[in-house]
């Protein structure tokens, strides 16, 4: 349609990203600010939220040094956030937790804070972002990470698949219960992507590993920049009818 607005603007927008300081998190918010959004950024880590600050386009830009196993605060920082800059209208849950164990070594201790950040943590943020002195009045858009092992299985990936796996099931109820409330819910599930985390756990492969992963995907491994843009494209209007989906990037890993 000619003359139609462009759906990947994002001027007068706030959007918050957690795991801003690296990798997917990363990201996602630097083409957020290239596209006009304005930014508040969450991590535990210090250092990478001052340098990821000092990277983003446009102005306004906030940084919270936060560590979200603190489950309880999670929806009180969400209204602090709003109360001083405006409502939010995006959301995107990006920070995550590894853990590649074998069953037989696996216990609640090994696992707890997995869960707590990558799921329980995604719960919370849901909870606070729905508040309605946080979402913007005309609705938002809740981009959580899940995983291809939340789709396929793997060999020490157990725990790992748990929290993801529930990322996916969290997404379909809080769609269905926040449509009414103009806000969409979906998550990405990406392959292999060459981020910090995966550089810790390849890290522990020999040669031959390394060669069988990269070559389960058909399109080589992949780029953060590859999962922010399909991260985006669900934020933004581009994805205003989409809801409770789950959206694989993974270089055609499950299509083996």
């Amino acid at each position: 349609m000619t003359g139609a607005a462009n759906p990947l603007d994002l001027r007068g927008r706030r959007f918050l990203v957690t795991g801003a300081a690296s990798g997917i998190g990363l990201a996602t918010a630097l083409l957020l600010s290239r596209l006009g959004g304005q930014l508040v950024v969450i991590d535990s880590n210090p250092e990478g939220l001052a340098r990821a600050l000092s990277m983003f386009e446009g102005n306004g830009h906030v940084s919270h040094c936060y560590d979200l196993r603190k489950l309880d605060e999670i929806p009180s920082l969400l209204m602090e956030v709003s109360a001083s800059g405006g409502p939010l209208f995006g959301l995107v849950h990006a920070a995550g937790l590894s853990c590649i164990q074998p069953l037989r070594l696996l216990d609640p201790s090994s696992y707890h804070d997995v869960l707590r950040v990558n799921t329980e943590a995604a719960l919370a943020l849901a909870r606070g972002f729905q508040h309605k002195k946080v979402a913007d009045p005309a609705g938002g858009s809740i981009v959580f990470l899940a995983s291809v092992m939340a789709l396929v299985g793997s060999p020490g990936a157990v725990a790992y698949g748990m929290t993801k796996g529930a990322v996916t099931g969290l997404v379909k109820s809080l769609a269905v219960e926040l449509a009414t409330r103009g806000i969409r819910v979906n998550c990405v599930a990406p392959g292999f992507v060459k981020t910090p985390m995966f550089e810790r756990v390849s890290s522990l492969w020999d040669a031959e590993q390394r060669v069988q992963v990269e070559a389960a995907h058909p399109l080589g491994l992949g780029e953060p920049e590859d999962v922010a843009n399909s991260i985006v494209f669900l934020l933004a209007d581009t994805g205003r009818w989409i809801t409770g989906s789950v959206l694989v990037v993974d270089g055609g890993y499950t299509a083996r």
